[in-house]
C-alpha cells in the first residue's frame, strides 16, 4: 500500500469518527428527545419541596392610654387682707394643720373696738329715748280717750278733744322717728362688727398651712395675700383628652393611677366628672378623677399618670 492511501484512509477514520461522536450527543442513540448533559444536568437548580407552615402568632395590641396632669384638691385658696391694718399677732405658722375658722392672725383693731363702743353706746341711748316716746304715747292715749268721754258726756268743747287727738296721732310719728334712727343706729353698729371681723384672719376650711406671706408688725393694704391655706383630701387629677374619645369615659370608672414622685405605688381612682361639651378651640374635653384609699406619699401639686384601657 502506498503511502498517500494509508494517509486518506486514516483521514476517512478520523472524520467519521468524529461525526459518529456528534451524532451520539444530538440524537442520543436515536431519542425523539435530546439528553441533556452531565454537566447541564448537574448546573439545573433544584426544585423546593413545598411545606406548610403555621402562621406567626399575632401580638396582641395594646389600646390604653396614659394621661398626665397636676394633682389638686379642691379647697386651695390665697388668705388675703380685707382691710388696711397692720399684723398685731401671728398664731398659726407653716406647716400647722387648722380647723375651719381657727384664727390663723389678727390686725391691729383698737380704733375699731373703740368706734363700736361708740356705736352701740348711741344705740342704747336711741333704745332710751324711744322707751321714752313709747311711754308718752301711752299718756297721750289716755288723755285723748279722756276727752273723748267728757265730749260725749258735753263736758268738753270738740276742739279740745281734736287737740288731744292730732297730739296723739303726733306722738305715734315720733315714735317712728325714733325707731328708724335705733335701725339706723344698730346698722352702724353693725357694719363696725363686720370690720372688726376683717381684723381676725380666719381659715374657711380644715386645712393646712402650706405658706405665710407676712410677719408681726407688717403693715399691709386690703388685698395683700396673708396666708397660703390648702385641703389635703380628697385627691384630684384634672386632664384633657381629645374629642375622638368623647363618650368612652362613663362616671364611676374606676383607673389606675402612678406617679414618678411616688415609685412603686399604684392608686386607684374613680370618674368623677366629666366635661359635658367639648373645647372648639383645641378639640378637648376635661375629665376630673378623684383618688380613693390612703394616698400614700402623694401630695398635691405632684404630677400623676393615669391608665386609660380599652379607648381606641
Amino acid at each position: 500500500m502506498s503511502l498517500n492511501r494509508k494517509m486518506r484512509r486514516l483521514l476517512c477514520c478520523a472524520i467519521g469518527s468524529g461525526l459518529a461522536g456528534f451524532a451520539v450527543q444530538t440524537t442520543g442513540c436515536g431519542s425523539d428527545k435530546p439528553a441533556p448533559s452531565v454537566s447541564n444536568a448537574a448546573s439545573l437548580p433544584e426544585k423546593p419541596t413545598a411545606t406548610t407552615s403555621a402562621p406567626a402568632p399575632r401580638e396582641p395590641v395594646d389600646s390604653s392610654l396614659m394621661v398626665s396632669g397636676p394633682i389638686i384638691v379642691e379647697h386651695q385658696v390665697d388668705l388675703t387682707a380685707q382691710r388696711d391694718g397692720v399684723v398685731a399677732k401671728i398664731f398659726a405658722d407653716v406647716p400647722a394643720r387648722v380647723k375651719a375658722g381657727a384664727l390663723l392672725a389678727r390686725l391691729d383693731d383698737r380704733q375699731i373696738t373703740a368706734n363700736l363702743e361708740a356705736a352701740r353706746a348711741k344705740s342704747r341711748g336711741i333704745q332710751a329715748e324711744l322707751k321714752n316716746w313709747q311711754s308718752e304715747a301711752q299718756v297721750l292715749k289716755a288723755d285723748y280717750a279722756r276727752a273723748q268721754n267728757l265730749w260725749n258726756l258735753g263736758l268738753t268743747s270738740e276742739e279740745q278733744l281734736q287737740h288731744a287727738k292730732y297730739k296723739a296721732e303726733s306722738d305715734q310719728w315720733d315714735i317712728k322717728r325714733v325707731e328708724e334712727s335705733l335701725n339706723s343706729a344698730r346698722q352702724e353698729e353693725r357694719s363696725l362688727e363686720l370690720e372688726l371681723e376683717k381684723t381676725k384672719i380666719t381659715s374657711p376650711f380644715a386645712a393646712l398651712v402650706a405658706r405665710r406671706y407676712v410677719r408681726e408688725g407688717q403693715t399691709v393694704a386690703k388685698g395683700d395675700r396673708l396666708f397660703w391655706v390648702t385641703s389635703e383630701a380628697p385627691l384630684l387629677l384634672r386632664f384633657t383628652l381629645p374629642e375622638k374619645f368623647f363618650g368612652k369615659l362613663q362616671r364611676g370608672q374606676k383607673l389606675d393611677v402612678t406617679s414618678s414622685d411616688a415609685s412603686g405605688e399604684i392608686h386607684l381612682a374613680r370618674v368623677r366628672e366629666i366635661s359635658p361639651v367639648v373645647d372648639p378651640a383645641s378639640g378637648t374635653f376635661e375629665v376630673l378623677l378623684e383618688l380613693s384609699g390612703d394616698h400614700g406619699s402623694l401630695r398635691p401639686g405632684m404630677t400623676a399618670t393615669a391608665r386609660l384601657d380599652h379607648l381606641q
